[in-house]
């Protein structure tokens, strides 16, 4: 598969954590925190800003799917926005599971010994990239074999 660069994007009821990934699409990046502004088109005018400066091919959007993997509320309000992203950027929206991210960054964050104040500021772009990173991961791995119909004879 092509290298690509992506933007990973965690969309927050307050904040929505920005990543990027790097020009060979292999490693993902903390970049931005855009602060809701209570204007979803201009936060999407925003994320496009962003999106073209950076140079990306694709936005990654995290999808918060319930805890037993189904599509609750909050995925399906997601999927609505990365519609809306698609339609602002006018770049190809792909989402992704981001169960968890948000715990995993703010452990990570933790264990630099980060204050929470502080930790508040970069958990959601820590996210994204953590988001991102698994989008990249899985992309760079080689597709599983097809599931056998049975056991072999």
């Amino acid at each position: 598969m092509r290298p690509v660069r992506a933007l990973g994007i965690d969309l927050g009821s307050r904040r929505i954590g920005v990543a990027l990934s790097d020009s060979a699409g292999t490693m993902a990046t903390p970049y931005e925190v855009v602060a809701r502004s209570g204007d979803r088109p201009r936060d999407h005018r925003r994320i496009a800003a962003l999106a073209e400066e950076a140079g990306v091919e694709v936005l990654v959007v995290g999808l918060p799917l319930s805890l037993d993997g189904s599509f609750g509320p909050a995925a399906r309000a997601a999927l609505a926005e990365a519609d809306e992203l698609a339609a602002a950027t006018g770049l190809p929206v792909e989402t992704w599971d981001e169960r968890f991210t948000t715990v995993s960054a703010d452990r990570d964050l933790m264990a630099l010994d980060m204050k929470a104040p502080a930790r508040r500021r970069v958990v959601d772009k820590v996210a994204a990239s953590v988001m991102l990173q698994a989008w990249l991961d899985q992309r760079r791995s080689p597709a599983p074999p097809p599931a056998s119909e049975g056991p072999s004879r």
